[in-house]
């Protein structure tokens, strides 16, 4: 996702799970704001889930759904946190239970907020996001993993590492080279 999205609480790590989607609203004044409908989609989507919700007002962030209400019963419905690129509130109480805020930022309010859809793709910071898609996210961003590959990250991820971390060993050691080093790390065509 684009970095208008953040992670709010860098220090509760990082975040693995399946999207659970929804659209939401919070200008106007509506008759009703009955979420009945994203309570059941998450509950269809696998576990571990974050919910991604695509706020549709323009701009977006003139009211949020996420505080420590929806941050409560959304951990309780075994999400690990909320994705959106509207606002979220109540930071201190959303951090204090663990629950993951992505966002654009904080607001004041949440308006006459309302769930539009559930259980639909959504655009969240310029990447389409489909229910049960698979995602990572901490404190550099989002981002959606494909399921074809999941598999292999693990050990492709321990390769980056084992290779970086060689490579910083030699260059912090006597042994380092200048000249070396422009041959280690040109790009071979």
């Amino acid at each position: 996702m684009s970095m208008d999205i953040r992670c709010l609480f860098p220090e509760l790590g990082p975040v693995v799970g399946y999207a659970a989607t929804a659209t939401m609203r919070a200008l106007g004044r509506p008759e009703h704001a009955d979420q009945t409908a994203l309570y059941l989609h998450v509950r269809e989507v696998q576990a571990p889930r974050v919910v991604v919700v695509q706020d549709l007002d323009e701009p977006p962030g003139c009211g949020s759904l996420w505080g420590e209400v929806n941050a409560t019963i959304f951990g309780a419905l075994g999400c690990a946190g909320c994705v959106t690129n509207g606002c979220v509130r109540d930071l201190k109480e959303a951090r204090a239970i663990g629950f993951h805020f992505f966002a654009r930022g904080p607001c004041v309010s949440h308006a006459y907020v309302r769930v539009e859809s559930a259980g639909l793709p959504v655009t969240v910071g310029g990447l389409r996001i489909s229910p049960g898609d698979l995602l990572h996210a901490d404190q550099h961003g989002v981002l959606l993993i494909p399921r074809e590959i999941a598999a292999e990250l693990p050990a492709a991820a321990e390769r980056v590492v084992a290779a970086e971390q060689s490579l910083l060993s030699w260059v912090r050691s006597s042994e380092f080279d200048p000249d070396e080093l422009i041959k280690r790390r040109r790009v071979k065509h």
